[in-house]
């Protein structure tokens, strides 16, 4: 079974208007998706589509049948399919990438106690030969909404001797208070294999202000390594969730300005399960 664990270390390092960081270890699961029906047989904490300690659902991913608000032109509106692979190919296809996919890998926080929170989740597809051919990062804010961004073959090369998925590009949406809805997104995806490698940076212009890493090592999926890592790292969703308030706190008590969701809903393109605080804007 080439379905995994990645135990794993998060940094965050915010650069301007004030310096501020902070790290946090966890773990994150790595599945396989033409492995998704079996991934629990033989697993007593894990579940496919029902509930567990640890489960995972194929309605909590890339949830592109449901309205896609204030789409932009190349954007796909909706997708037909109903499971989760076969979602992830129509997208694929319809970003009009001619990529004839594989396997398709999905790393991500599990449910835990039903409870689910994925700041971003990554799907890494290969095609038939076996070889990288696309990658999406699909980031969720505390509204919980979704917006996929997909990274196509142009993004692939090899920099500093690994080869990853590389790509810049316009956020257009509301992930922190302190960060604006115009600035970008500096993805570096590393396909993972042994080790997961994963940068994600943000630029207002030409200037980094924030880099967010998430690295580490792969471990076996099993019973014994779940049950380990619920004593190591305790309803970790529930704590990636409490870090982002806390520090989101920290950043407001060091006076760094913040601005209101509501206030650039324009710009907020490309998402899904819009809050209503943007789904009752009008657009134009």
């Amino acid at each position: 079974m080439g379905s995994c664990l990645y135990e794993c270390q998060v940094m965050h390092h915010r650069f301007s208007p004030k310096a501020h960081h902070f790290n946090y270890r966890i773990f994150m699961l790595a599945v396989d998706l033409d492995e998704l029906p079996n991934i629990s047989k033989g697993n007593a904490l894990l579940s496919v589509n029902r509930g567990n300690l640890y489960s995972i659902r194929e309605d909590d991913f890339m949830p592109t049948r449901e309205p896609l608000h204030n789409g932009s032109a190349g954007v796909p509106a909706s997708v037909r399919c109903a499971g989760l692979k076969d979602r992830v190919l129509e997208f694929v296809r319809m970003k009009g990438s001619e990529i004839h996919v594989g396997r398709v890998v999905l790393v991500t926080l599990p449910r835990v106690a039903g409870y689910l929170f994925n700041p971003v989740s990554f799907y890494f597809c290969y095609d038939k030969e076996g070889k990288p051919a696309a990658a999406i990062a699909e980031v969720t804010n505390t509204f919980r909404e979704v917006k996929p961004y997909f990274l196509g073959p142009s993004a692939f090369a090899v920099e500093s001797g690994r080869a990853a998925f590389h790509m810049k590009v316009c956020k257009h949406f509301y992930v922190s208070p302190y960060s604006d809805v115009d600035v970008s997104f500096d993805f570096i995806l590393r396909p993972p294999e042994g080790a997961i490698a994963i940068q994600i940076d943000d630029y207002e212009g030409a200037e980094r202000t924030l880099t967010s890493t998430v690295t580490g090592r792969r471990v076996p999926l099993s019973t014994g390594r779940l049950a380990w890592f619920s004593v190591k790292y305790p309803l970790v969703t529930l704590r990636v969730i409490f870090l982002i308030h806390l520090h989101a706190l920290l950043l407001r008590i060091k006076g760094v300005p913040w601005f209101a969701k509501a206030s650039r809903s324009r710009e907020q393109r490309d998402l899904y399960r819009p809050h209503r605080s943007i789904e009752t804007t009008p657009l134009t």
